[in-house]
C-alpha cells in the first residue's frame, strides 16, 4: 500500500521514523501543536482553554515535533495535576465570583456584569468589555500570570462598565487598587516578550539540548 493511502496518523509515524505525534495527553486532554516561523530556538507548552498547547519552531521536522511534543507534555503533566485543571464551567464560575468580589471591594459594587468569561480569540488585548450588554471577556493568555495581574485586568474591565472610555473618571476608579501601575508594567513586558516569541508559560531553549541528541 503506498504511503499516501495510509491513514494520516500512520503517515506521521512513517515520516517521524516510527514515533507518532500524540494527539491527546495521558489524561485525554487534546494537544494542539502550533508552528511559528518567528520561533527559532524555543519550545513552549501551556494548558490553555482546555487544551495542551505546544508551540514549536516552524523549521522542526516531524521527528523533532514528535520528540518535543512528548517531552513538553510530560513536563506539563508533572507540573500540573489533572485535578488542578477545572472544567470550563468551573472556571467561568470562579471568574464571575472574583469579579463580584473586586467590584464590591474597589468599586462599591457599582459594576455588575451580566457575564464574565475566558476567551481564546483575543490576540491583541488582555481583556474587553461591552458596557451596553454588561459583558466582560478575558484573554486566556492571562492564565498562569500572577493573580494580582489578572485581578487588575478584570478590575479594568469592570471599571469600563461604569466609564466606557479611558477618561480621567475611569482612571480614578482604579486608584484604590494598589497594584495598578505594577500590573500595567508587567503586562507591557509580557506583550513585548510575546511579540518576540517568548511566551512565558513553560519554555525550553533547544539550543541547550538539541532535538535528537
Amino acid at each position: 500500500m503506498p504511503s499516501g493511502d495510509l491513514p494520516r496518523s500512520a503517515q506521521r509515524r512513517l515520516r517521524s521514523g516510527g514515533t507518532a505525534v500524540p494527539s491527546v495527553t495521558s489524561t485525554g486532554i487534546p494537544i494542539e501543536v502550533r508552528r511559528s516561523a518567528k520561533r527559532r530556538r524555543t519550545v513552549n507548552a501551556a494548558f490553555r482553554d482546555g487544551k495542551a498547547v505546544i508551540s514549536i519552531p516552524g523549521h522542526f521536522t516531524t521527528a523533532q515535533e514528535a520528540e518535543w511534543v512528548q517531552r513538553m507534555v510530560m513536563r506539563l503533566e508533572q507540573r500540573t495535576a489533572p485535578a488542578q485543571l477545572p472544567d470550563p464551567q468551573a472556571r467561568a464560575n470562579e471568574l464571575a465570583e472574583r469579579a463580584a468580589q473586586l467590584s464590591q471591594r474597589y468599586l462599591g459594587g457599582a459594576a455588575r456584569p451580566v457575564s464574565v468569561r475566558w476567551v481564546s480569540n483575543q490576540n491583541s488585548r488582555w481583556g474587553s468589555a461591552t458596557p451596553a450588554r454588561g459583558t466582560i471577556r478575558l484573554s486566556d493568555k492571562l492564565q498562569g500570570m500572577p493573580g494580582w495581574v489578572v485581578d487588575y485586568v478584570l478590575l479594568h474591565e469592570l471599571a469600563h462598565l461604569i466609564e466606557a472610555s479611558h477618561s480621567a473618571a475611569f482612571w480614578q476608579l482604579l486608584e484604590a487598587y494598589p497594584q495598578t501601575e505594577t500590573a500595567k508594567a508587567y503586562l507591557q513586558g509580557a506583550a513585548f516578550a510575546s511579540a518576540r516569541g517568548l511566551d512565558g508559560a513553560m519554555q525550553e531553549d533547544q539550543g541547550a539540548e538539541e532535538p535528537g541528541d
